[in-house]
């Protein structure tokens, strides 16, 4: 697991116990999240934009709870926001779907994207050409870590092994840190995740059909079963 170590525990216990039973789960985050302590200036907004979780988060230990509506990207990021007081609306699954709807429902007011330092889809740069007003504040950093020790020595020996990878910037990590000759599965959100991994060499890559941690989990919980069953049939033999 390359998530920050909290996001990776979830997705695991989103996978059915009796199926990830015997099988070892290594964590070894690839990314980080650190507030760049800095205040946050609302500046006449009357919403906000949230991309991730990590920025309500953030928003939340810099602002009192203000009861602002939150534009989210995201199931975890609107339910987060609502919990912390914000008048939170799931907006899509990807910023390309959070910018059109934001444009269909063209929000009066000024808008503030809260993001981290990488943060893709241009989301304020492509609302303001579109005629509203939106402007960006970065409140976290995201620096990239390298595998653990003992991430590398499972990659090294010759079991199969199982990776998601969630964001095109850790599959670029992992993939330049990939032992060449490891046994690995991919598992990809998207086909931007996915393109940084061509390059390995890899067991089979495969893409969910959407780009949330629910197709994720189904596709991981696919991918064990069937490796378990090649597993079985091999001990049968």
């Amino acid at each position: 697991m390359t998530r920050p170590q909290d996001a990776a525990r979830r997705f695991v216990a989103m996978l059915p116990t009796a199926l990830t039973a015997g099988h070892q789960v290594i964590y070894s985050p690839l990314i980080s999240m650190m507030p760049l302590g800095q205040g946050i200036d609302l500046g006449g907004s009357e919403a906000v934009i949230f991309t991730s979780a990590n920025g309500v988060s953030v928003a939340a230990e810099t602002l009192a709870t203000t009861g602002m509506p939150a534009y989210c990207l995201g199931q975890r990021t609107t339910s987060k926001a609502r919990d912390a007081g914000w008048k939170a609306e799931f907006c899509g699954k990807t910023a390309d779907e959070l910018v059109t709807e934001l444009l269909q429902r063209r929000p009066a007011g000024r808008l503030l994207h809260l993001r981290g330092e990488h943060s893709r889809g241009n989301v304020a740069e492509r609302l303001n050409t579109a005629g509203l007003i939106c402007r960006e504040q970065v409140i976290y950093s995201q620096p990239l870590l390298t595998l653990t020790a003992e991430a590398l020595a499972v990659l090294s020996a010759s079991g199969d092994i199982v990776v998601p990878l969630f964001s095109p910037r850790t599959a670029r990590q992992f993939a330049d840190l990939c032992p060449n000759d490891a046994n690995i599965h991919l598992i990809a959100m998207s086909e931007a995740v996915a393109e940084p991994l061509k390059l390995l060499n890899y067991k089979d890559l495969n893409v969910c059909k959407e780009p949330d941690v629910q197709a994720m989990a189904k596709l991981a919980s696919a991918i064990v079963l069937r490796l378990n069953r090649v597993e079985s049939g091999r001990s049968a033999q």
